[in-house]
């Protein structure tokens, strides 16, 4: 098992059970006790756990907590393949089409490169270099035809941020004369109360800027979205067209977000 996917299944173990033992994930995992050790300190470098004695227990972060890209990219990596793939199926050739940043649309990016003649609007760096061309696409499937496509990639400016966005005045300045058929939209939390949210307020205005240019919403969550409230409302439950989560998303809120967009899509994961 590779560092990273050892470092996940440590992740989604201190989740389910708000907290875990050295001694009991080394022998889960079949690895020294020293091995996880190292990876939880590495885990709790990024915020994303906190370490204790014998142990960790899960981080407790508040409205404005913001992981970085990387820290996020270790996180259900599983459900955000299905989903980004779930949502590649909706994307037609030849549609101008933007993505947030985060780190499912990153993966969605990645599929886009199999979709000629598209136009991509994106304030993701990371989204961006998924779509760098290197002169074809390999086939998905034996048989398949090599694919010669390159997608034309309009990356806003704007003031980085950690989770990798450009967002700011100059960044909503630039997708205020854009219109765009879809928008597919990262985002940090999502809850009945409080909508679609980030923990990042410039990035907030940033994404509504998104959704103001965009004829149709595409919203990609995991399930551990649910119930995870940032600092600053994008956009409502209502606002999305579409709905994509997985599989572990609770039957409440099921039947809360059935009730609210305009269609929920559970996919499942391998």
């Amino acid at each position: 098992m590779l560092a990273a996917q050892r470092q996940s299944a440590i992740l989604d173990r201190v989740r389910r059970t708000g907290s875990v033992r050295v001694a009991e994930l080394a022998a889960e995992l079949a690895v020294s006790e020293m091995t996880i050790r190292r990876d939880l300190d590495v885990l709790d470098e990024r915020g994303l756990l906190s370490k204790v004695h014998g142990g960790a227990t899960t981080a407790g972060p508040g409205a404005t907590h913001e992981p970085g890209f990387a820290a996020k990219s270790v996180r259900q990596r599983a459900e955000k393949a299905a989903i980004a793939a779930r949502a590649a199926s909706l994307v037609r050739p030849g549609t101008a089409v933007a993505l947030s940043a985060g780190t499912t649309t990153a993966a969605l990016a990645g599929l886009l490169r199999r979709v000629p003649d598209l136009t991509v609007v994106t304030n993701s760096i990371p989204v961006a270099d998924a779509l760098r061309p290197d002169g074809s696409v390999d086939p998905a499937e034996p048989g398949d035809v090599l694919i010669d496509t390159t997608a034309q990639v309009v990356l806003t400016g704007g003031v980085r941020t950690r989770s990798d966005a450009l967002v700011g005045p100059v960044a909503v300045t630039a997708i205020g004369g854009l219109h765009c058929d879809v928008l597919f939209l990262g985002v940090h939390g999502m809850s009945e109360r409080a909508g679609f949210t980030t923990p990042n307020l410039m990035e907030a205005e940033t994404n509504r800027a998104l959704v103001a240019a965009a004829g149709r919403l595409v919203v990609l969550a995991d399930h551990t979205k649910w119930d995870t409230v940032g600092i600053s409302t994008m956009a409502a439950l209502r606002d999305a067209d579409v709905l994509i989560t997985d599989s572990g998303l609770p039957d409440a809120a099921r039947d809360t977000l059935a009730a609210e967009v305009g269609e929920l899509i559970i996919v499942g994961t391998t």
